[in-house]
């Protein structure tokens, strides 16, 4: 299989069935911040094809305000139950409004109404603060469509290099990389 992307969703769709998984498509998204420390958190992948690996948020969290100051971001997967390690490195770019808006619509109405409640990685006064401004949300919001807040939206994260490491108990890893040049994908093997 000389794609990596066509590797990768093979791989995926394998690891969503019989997943043990409660979040079956959480990626670990690793972005720079302003002190140039590595920040790491898990996102829910929403897709993955020749334009990239595409994930939703809100665009004025940290996150977003890192990814807007140093798009170059890294991706780890770790699918435990078919022993799978997935890297990718790359770069994160806005997806549309259009396509954002598809997204949000594939949410459940609990997540919608929590994104519409708060403002992603602000402080909060105190633990109770969560229940009180939620519930206010869902009566303001009872039987009405929840609409997607202008400050949510997703990135798509086009590969550079993408590794894959098939566990082995030996230790005898399989780890292939496969490297964007000029367009094209290379791909080695690396030591384990």
């Amino acid at each position: 299989m000389d794609c990596p992307i066509t590797k990768f969703n093979v791989i995926w769709k394998k690891a969503l069935q019989d997943s043990p998984l409660k979040q079956k498509s959480a990626v670990c998204i690793s972005t720079i911040d302003a002190n140039g420390f590595p920040q790491s958190r898990f996102v829910d992948l929403k897709s993955a094809d020749n334009n990239g690996f595409i994930f939703c948020t809100y665009l004025d969290s940290n996150k977003g305000k890192e990814i807007q100051d140093n798009p170059k971001v890294s991706l780890t997967i770790w699918w435990d139950h078919i022993g799978m390690q997935i890297r990718i490195a790359g770069q994160a770019e806005k997806i549309s409004e259009q396509l954002s808006t598809e997204f949000w619509y594939t949410r459940s109405r609990d997540a919608k109404l929590t994104t519409t409640s708060f403002n992603q990685s602000q402080p909060l006064s105190c633990e109770s603060e969560l229940d009180t401004r939620f519930e206010l949300i869902k009566q303001q919001m009872q039987n009405q469509e929840v609409p997607k807040p202008d400050n949510w939206g997703g990135y798509v994260i086009k590969p550079l290099s993408i590794e894959f490491l098939t566990f082995k108990e030996s230790r005898l890893h399989l780890r292939e990389l496969y490297q964007s040049k000029n367009e094209q994908w290379q791909k080695s093997l690396l030591q384990p």
